[in-house]
Parts: structure tokens; sequence; C-alpha cells
């Protein structure tokens, strides 16, 4: 049997990067405190989560001030949203195959 595993992205293989790309899949972008209220981590397991993502080039993230408060918004790129759609179809072709 083929290896049916190969296709499997390890940059999703965490739960808090699969939290995030599957919130940046269904929306246009989200604030730092949005996924960090979705996902229920830490400031430290978020920041470190999205670095790793945007290392990869999956994810964009943009600093701005509203008003004189600093907001980070996060915005899945098109490489990620592709890479995340693969990963998703071999996961589904692996559940499929057991």
């Amino acid at each position: 049997m083929k290896n049916i595993i190969q296709n499997i992205n390890k940059a999703f293989d965490h739960r808090i990067r699969l939290g995030i790309m599957s919130v940046l899949m269904v929306n246009e972008s989200a604030d730092f405190t949005e996924l960090k209220e979705l996902l229920g981590v830490t400031d430290g397991n978020l920041a470190s989560h999205t670095k790793a993502l945007e290392s990869e080039n999956y994810i964009r993230i943009e600093k701005q001030f509203i008003g004189k408060k600093p907001n980070t918004s996060y915005i899945a790129t098109k490489e990620g949203k592709k890479a995340f759609q693969e990963h998703i179809d071999a996961l589904e072709k692996l559940i499929s195959k057991t």
C-alpha cells in the first residue's frame, strides 16, 4: 500500500495550528484576541504557533494601530490555503482507507 500519510502536512500537526488555519479558512482575517478566545490559548502559545505558520508562509501577520491601541491581524496566504486544503484532503483519504 502506498504511504497513506505522505500528504499530511507536519506544519498542521499541532491542534493550535490546525485551529488557526481552520478559522482563517472561513474568515478573511482574524485578530489576536479573536483567535485567543476561539482557541482558548495563552498569548505565548498563540504567538509561537502563528510565528511558525508565518515562517512557512502559510499566514501573513499585519500589525497596525486602531486609535491608540495596537492590533495584530492574521490572514491565510494563497499558499497557506492550498497547503491546508491538501492537508484536509489527505486526512479525508486516510479516514476513508481505514
